[in-house]
């Protein structure tokens, strides 16, 4: 029986090698298939943090393109020439370049982004003001401030850091760092369509810029200016508005005053007891077929905005730029109820916070001392545009652009889920 039983063990160990063999082979290949499923996902989470991250630099490039097409690349010094007060809390400085060359022009509405050297604060403090004289005038560069002082509501709030700092610690001849103009809020003078241009309190210096380029230039179209202030003293450019409208024939000033004083007579110092809006614009316009240039507080844009849409106005044809304090303003908190359950990841920092539903990501990252940069605090200049890694967002008020697909701005952005930052 052993010549049966031989063959029959030597096939049987055959089989268990061969079988041995095939689970190790099965299982390599498992092996491989997990590792090579984990590579995927690696490289696919990586391609997408690319994605992201080349979506935050592309906006940073084209906003560094601009700069040198208009002129100059990071800052360049430019000294103040003069300060001009406009009324008790409105301040214009014309500034001239330090190096003594040429100014390149910029487009009507846009903005200077200011690195102030405030003193006690080791990182320059970043603003963006908005150019409030017209391209023609090429000798000089000029902002207009508003000092900022704490908010009515909240006395005990700290005053606004770089309107003060302008005020207050800067003179005539010191020097400062400017980047180039830059913005997406400007004035065509090619479109030649008919206008409104519409500001709000000291949102009124970038339309006031395009008002003075288009008369500068000949503009034939129909112009309508409509200015808010609460009164006489603090409604700025009224000499200068007054001449325009009397110079030129195609242009109507409209000053609006809510709080209107005994020195303010209506008919003669100003036009309109209230606020700027749509009701008035349907007294005063003929019809709705102009394009809209709106630039104040975010609650005057949102109600504006909204009640030109109502009204039938395009969505193309209100082009608008949020105005409003950068160092003071706090969101308003919700009520507990209406503030969802969210968190709040900073990928680069390595920090986790849980939202309150009070403040925009921004102020959120400050609170957490997560370095976002930051100039306009308005959803206007770009300078804190971050990647988002996971979860989606709302703005409080509409960016003047949007950013790109996979990024947000932090400065004017709440989070409606739970959210993964590149910051």
């Amino acid at each position: 029986m052993d010549w049966l039983v031989a063959p029959m063990t030597v096939q049987l160990l055959g089989a268990v090698l061969v079988i041995g063999a095939l689970l190790h082979l099965a299982t390599v290949l498992l092996r491989a298939r997990s590792d090579a499923a984990m590579a995927r996902r690696y490289h696919d989470q990586r391609l997408q943090q690319l994605d992201l991250e080349l979506a935050t630099a592309a906006v940073r490039h084209r906003s560094a393109v601009r700069a040198v097409d208009a002129g100059w690349s990071g800052t360049r010094k430019f000294r103040i020439e003069r300060k001009v007060p406009e009324s008790d809390s409105v301040t214009s400085f014309y500034l001239i370049p330090h190096d003594g060359k040429a100014l390149p022009p910029f487009k009507p509405g846009q903005f200077l982004t200011f690195q102030l050297k405030l003193p006690d604060r080791a990182k320059p403090l970043v603003r963006c003001y908005s150019l409030s004289d017209s391209p023609s005038e090429t000798g000089h560069y000029r902002i207009s401030v508003k000092r900022l002082d704490p908010p009515p509501k909240a006395p005990d709030a700290p005053p606004g850091l770089s309107s003060n700092f302008l005020h207050r610690e800067v003179s005539e001849g010191e020097i400062l760092d400017v980047k180039a103009p830059a913005g997406d809020f400007f004035l065509d003078l090619e479109e030649r369509r008919p206008v409104v241009l519409i500001g709000g309190g000291v949102g009124i210096t970038p339309v006031f810029s395009m008002l003075k380029a288009a008369c500068a230039a000949g503009y034939d179209q129909e112009i309508w200016f409509f200015s808010g202030a609460r009164f006489g003293a603090d409604q700025i450019y009224q000499d200068d508005l007054k001449a325009l409208e009397a110079a030129h024939d195609n242009l109507r000033v409209c000053l609006c005053y809510s709080e209107p004083t005994e020195g303010d007579v209506l008919g003669e110092t100003y036009h309109h007891h209230g606020w700027v809006g749509v009701d008035l614009f349907k007294q005063m316009l003929p019809s709705n077929n102009y394009v809209f240039y709106i630039c104040g507080p975010p609650p005057m844009m949102a109600a504006v905005t909204q009640d030109l849409a109502d009204w039938g106005v395009p969505k193309a044809d209100i082009r608008m730029e949020a105005f409003g304090p950068a160092s003071i303003k706090k969101t308003e908190s919700k009520p507990a109820s209406d503030v969802p359950a969210v968190t709040v990841e900073f990928a680069h920092s390595g920090k986790t916070v849980n939202w309150s539903g009070a403040e925009t990501l921004l102020e959120l990252a400050e609170d957490n001392d997560v370095v976002i940069d930051s100039g306009c605090r308005a959803g206007n200049c770009g300078t804190c545009v971050t990647a988002v890694r996971s979860g989606e967002v709302d703005y409080a008020s509409p960016p003047s652009a949007e950013p790109e697909a996979g990024s947000c701005l932090p400065c004017i952005a709440r989070p409606t889920s739970n959210l993964v930052l590149d910051a």
